[in-house]
């Protein structure tokens, strides 16, 4: 009897650890629909200790260009994104993501941002950079 207490609580010890270690890598992912104004540029990231991926998928009318802006570095050119079109970018530690909407529309993009969760979030006019 005492061995199978045990084992129990040890089996429940284990499951509660397995349970905080899925919460864990849970809570490490960020989701948003990302509204970008016409003319303007959202900023992800910049200055942080770790690095971070970014699954976007764009969902709106318009493309989006997509750069990295490493710390201290020139703006990188990373991706394209058509209407429809899906693209993984990952992003070094420091770095900052630059999602632009040239155009005339309002652009729309599904973002699942993975590994560094606490980054800074910021809108500018400038799509020139």
């Amino acid at each position: 009897m005492t061995v199978l207490f045990r084992s129990r609580r040890l089996t429940l010890g284990l499951f509660g650890l397995f349970l905080l270690v899925v919460t864990a890598v849970w809570a490490r992912s960020v989701h948003s629909d990302l509204f970008i104004e016409p003319g303007k540029q959202f900023i992800l990231g910049g200055n942080q200790s770790g690095l971070f991926k970014v699954v976007a998928r764009n969902k709106g009318a318009v493309p989006v260009t997509i750069k990295e802006q490493p710390r201290g570095g020139k703006l990188l050119s990373k991706a394209i994104l058509a209407p429809g079109q899906r693209a993984t970018l990952r992003f070094g530690a420091g770095s900052a993501a630059v999602l632009q909407n040239p155009s005339p529309q309002q652009a729309n993009l599904d973002l699942l941002i993975t590994g560094e969760t606490g980054l800074r979030m910021d809108s500018e006019s400038d799509v020139a950079r």
